[in-house]
């Protein structure tokens, strides 16, 4: 039978069975390794063996001695484990968990923008594919952005790609000059600053922390603006009590964990009757699934390896730059 066609994560799994445990059991006897990004649902991130951001995780994957990766996360990270990491087995519990960033760069128009400005270093954030880590000179990620691109000579010309809001913010903290590929996340689109506000009046001692993936209107309201691990890191350094978080709420399961007696509140959409904004592609991944992925060793992601050589530049160069700055 062919699982993946068939649809494995459909196939029964004995309700009595206790999937953290025969999680933890596979793990040990195949040798593997879960990573799980912060947006993850907390269970997931309570299993894992690392948790983190795209930077950290990508570090995580290139370090590692097991002969199994489990990415519980998106695509776009399993194939930057596969790049770090190309004689090991990366598997994803979900094929369908994509990125609303990544697929807003399409290869073909995102080369056409290259050829169109030529001249330009090529930073691209690495929510993208391997083809375009593939035609791009550094990757970052917002952890390191900002110092990738002080990294390079004050007249040097950057495209940067693809998330515009991340791009403006850099721009603006760097003033360099940049052309930025026009594409945007779902998630931190959607955070509605009206309803910031309204939770603000509520609890006025609340500070507001945002991902620079958030519109500019956001960020300038925000009292802290960072990646989600320095999101985290300012949350615990910090003398406040009360914070509305402007990211995906996934990040909130590591607050609470580690903050308790402070107060963590999801900042939320325009248009939903929920009180927290999440990605759909990240919640996608399950116990179940990972269970299943473990058990069978698919979905595997697996790239060409002319595609990899080509790819890995740019993230190498990338974790090359931060180990020396220190990240």
């Amino acid at each position: 039978m062919d699982l993946l066609t068939n649809g494995f994560v459909n196939l029964p799994v004995d309700p009595n069975l206790n999937l953290a445990e025969e999680i933890k059991r596979l793990k040990k006897e195949k040798n593997a390794v879960i990573l799980a990004h912060y947006y993850q649902l907390g269970e997931i991130q309570d299993i894992a063996d690392y948790v983190g951001d795209s930077l950290g995780l990508s570090q995580q994957a290139a370090a590692t001695n097991a002969d199994i990766i489990i990415f519980a996360g998106v695509h776009f990270m399993a194939e930057t484990a596969k790049i770090l990491a190309p004689t090991k087995k990366v598997l994803i519990p979900d094929l369908s968990a994509g990125c609303s960033l990544a697929d807003s760069v399409p290869v073909d128009k995102f080369k056409k923008f290259i050829e169109d400005n030529p001249g330009h270093t090529v930073i691209s954030y690495v929510n993208t594919s391997a083809e375009i880590k593939a035609l791009s000179d550094i990757v970052c990620t917002s952890s390191n952005a900002v110092q990738i691109v002080n990294s390079l000579p004050k007249n040097e010309k950057i495209i940067f790609g693809p998330d515009r809001n991340l791009g403006n913010y850099i721009q603006g903290l760097t003033g360099r000059e940049m052309k930025i590929w026009d594409g945007a996340c779902h998630v931190h689109e959607e955070f509605s600053l009206n309803r910031i506000l309204e939770i603000k009046r509520e609890h006025p001692n609340a500070k507001i922390l945002a991902h620079p993936e958030c519109k500019q209107p956001i960020l300038i309201a925000a009292d802290f603006v960072g990646s989600t691990a320095d999101l985290l890191r300012f949350a615990g350094s910090d003398l406040a009590s009360e914070y509305i978080v402007a990211t995906e709420s996934g990040i909130l399961h590591q607050m609470r964990k580690k903050y308790p007696k402070k107060l963590f509140i999801p900042a939320p959409p325009l248009d939903s009757s929920c009180g927290c904004n999440d990605c759909v592609f990240m919640k996608l991944i399950t116990l179940k699934k990972i269970y299943l992925t473990l058990k069978y060793e698919i979905p595997e992601v697996t790239l060409d390896a002319s595609l990899i050589d080509k790819a890995k530049g740019s993230i190498t160069r990338m974790l090359e730059i931060s180990s020396k700055l220190g990240f």
